[in-house]
């Protein structure tokens, strides 16, 4: 058996791991700064591409997706909250101060709906959920909008994966050709935007300093 066949009943007969992987993708893209440099959504969007052919199923999909990013998203405000404006000057932000000026603009700028709206914007998406706990708001008003934010986020990544997934199954490709490729294809893009936007913010940073 080659070593893709070997990859795709692996994941058939394991699938807890592909579940275990979604749920840490989309907890991990909430911690500040780590967040920004793993392509959490991309890895969703990528597994989700194997539903189709019924190597995982929605449900937990959706379950686990869900479950990492308020998760997630809880722990970072969290620590903004008991922490104050004091995490926002400590490391690692305070190598990052274009991005952290970004993420209080988007903040001030947007309030409540910040909170909504990040969970769709990779660059703040990590950023955020501190932010808000250290600039002081209060849980009643960010759990709700973080929840309903990661409820519509889930299926709006899985839906594109399920769709190419479904698309391949049409056309008559097994799951045993397309899976790797089409997984691995996705992965690497959003590998690349990931690596492009952390370029970016480190150039960004440096110009910062420089200017100072």
């Amino acid at each position: 058996m080659s070593d893709l066949n070997q990859l795709i009943s692996f994941v058939s007969l394991h699938a807890a791991f592909a579940y275990a992987a979604i749920f840490l993708a989309a907890f991990l893209e909430a911690i500040p700064i780590l967040g920004s440099l793993i392509p959490g959504s991309t890895v969703i969007l990528a597994l989700s591409a194997l539903i189709p052919a019924g190597n995982l199923q929605l449900t937990p999909v959706l379950a686990c997706a869900i479950a990492g990013a308020v998760i997630g998203e809880a722990l970072a405000y969290s620590i903004g909250y008991v922490s104050q404006r004091e995490i926002l000057t400590s490391w690692p932000m305070s190598k990052y101060p274009a991005v952290m000026a970004q993420s209080e603009e988007f903040f001030h700028r947007y309030g409540t709906f910040a909170v909504f709206f990040a969970r769709f914007v990779p660059p703040v998406r990590a950023l955020v959920p501190v932010v808000a706990g250290a600039l002081g708001m209060p849980p009643w008003r960010f759990y709700p909008a973080s929840i309903a934010a990661c409820l519509l986020w889930a299926p709006a990544h899985a839906l594109p994966g399920i769709l190419a997934g479904t698309a391949a199954e049409r056309w008559g490709m097994k799951i045993e050709h397309y899976g790797v490729p089409l997984v691995g294809s996705i992965i690497a893009i959003g590998t690349i935007a990931v690596a492009i936007h952390y370029w970016r913010s480190s150039r960004n940073a440096a110009v910062s300093r420089g200017i100072q």
